[in-house]
């Protein structure tokens, strides 16, 4: 059973800077894929980005270019580096992990298995 703990969220004007954090528990984030997935109000929710746990990273094309995916494996934690923010970035950010895999490509919503309860992001104008 992996735990997942997400913070860094906030509020912030558009054109700044997040990093959200998510702490994991139960096993070592070296052999989990790690995502991010996000729901904007309304919407359904989406692929941000993902950390395969061979160390290959995807992202959306949205996020591409402002959203970096990184890893402290002393600290059982990743982080979404997010810059350049939008106010169409304004979501719930989700973390999410499975068992590591060797894909590379765009992952599912169904794809994780372990989820944590979210960090609101919001980018105002």
């Amino acid at each position: 059973q992996v735990q997942l703990v997400e913070s860094g969220g906030g509020l912030v004007q558009a054109g700044g800077s997040l990093r959200l954090s998510c702490a994991a528990s139960g096993r070592s984030v070296t052999w989990l894929d790690m995502g991010w997935f996000r729901q904007a109000p309304g919407k359904e929710r989406e692929f941000a980005a993902v950390w395969y746990s061979r160390g290959f990273t995807n992202y959306a094309n949205s996020v591409k270019g402002r959203f970096t995916f990184t890893r402290d494996n002393a600290k059982n934690t990743v982080y979404l580096q997010m810059n350049s923010l939008k106010p169409e970035d304004t979501a719930v950010y989700y973390c999410a992990a499975r068992s590591g895999t060797t894909g590379s490509g765009i992952p599912g919503e169904s794809d994780f298995v372990y989820w944590g309860q979210g960090t609101q992001v919001t980018v105002s104008s």
